[in-house]
């Protein structure tokens, strides 16, 4: 998921316990203000919200089309995106570059390898200029984990779209659903997200539970942190994500109010 598109409209804002519902259409919001970095502060951490036991790496055939009923309610508690939420995240790159980026479910679904899919919109922008449109596909599985069936990208340059870099479909070229968000978030474990041979091979590790985080959005302690590594390039970051609230920082992206 790009979350860095990811990944256009109006603005409809999740309070702290989430705002919207499948009935939502959204609304407008508020301008965001300009960020600051996020303050971090390095309280104990408090035990994970499940216990880890031997081998950590998750299963991803969770998520094979034949292991439903899935759900396109996408309602879990560190990723509530229910049809009509919006994410709003604003920064700035090495160069000061400002960045803008909007993540949205969509009242939609698509089909991916025989399986109905939440449309999750995520728009990118720098300096104020359109760079990266993707549509995500997300289930939900019976146990809760939120399930990655693929993508698929527009790279804009000058207003033109130039490229599909990073576009994958599950059940297309060998490609599988990956793990986007498990079902009990704990300490220490590994998962595949993205499952596209050469594409998109993204894995992520949950590396630290209970850190206080604050964001222009608000301050959280209920939080776990990701690492997602891209095995293609070398490349690497750091999301964290919030109980009730979501995604609340993607590297240089803050959630705004």
């Amino acid at each position: 998921m790009h979350t860095r598109s990811a990944i256009a409209g109006v603005i409809c804002l999740l309070a702290l316990g989430g705002c919207s519902s499948d009935d939502d259409n959204g609304g407008a919001g508020p301008t965001a203000t300009a960020t600051v970095p996020p303050t971090r502060t390095n309280t104990p951490v408090p035990p994970p919200t499940a216990t880890p036991t031997g081998d950590d790496r998750l299963d991803i055939s969770i998520c094979a089309p034949d292991a439903g009923p899935f759900s396109t309610v996408i309602d879990h508690p560190f990723f509530p995106l229910p049809v009509g939420a919006q994410w709003v995240f604003e920064g700035e790159d090495e160069e000061g570059v400002a960045l803008h980026l909007e993540v949205t479910s969509f009242d939609e679904t698509k089909t991916v390898a025989g399986v109905e899919t939440r449309v999750i919109e995520e728009r990118e922008s720098e300096d104020g200029e359109l760079v990266e449109v993707s549509r995500n596909y997300f289930v939900r599985a019976p146990d809760g984990t939120v399930c990655y069936y693929g993508e698929d990208v527009d790279i804009y340059e000058d207003g033109e779209i130039v490229s599909h870099d990073g576009a994958w479909l599950a059940g297309e070229n060998g490609n599988l659903p990956g793990i986007l968000m498990p079902a009990v978030p704990a300490l220490g474990q590994i998962f595949q997200q993205e499952v596209a041979p050469g594409i998109a091979e993204d894995e992520a590790e949950i590396v630290a539970t209970g850190e206080t985080v604050e964001v222009p959005f608000g301050t959280f302690s209920d939080t776990i942190q990701f690492l997602e590594t891209n095995p293609l390039d070398g490349g690497t970051s750091d999301k964290i994500y919030a109980r009730n609230v979501g995604l609340i920082l993607d590297d240089e992206f803050e959630r705004v109010e």
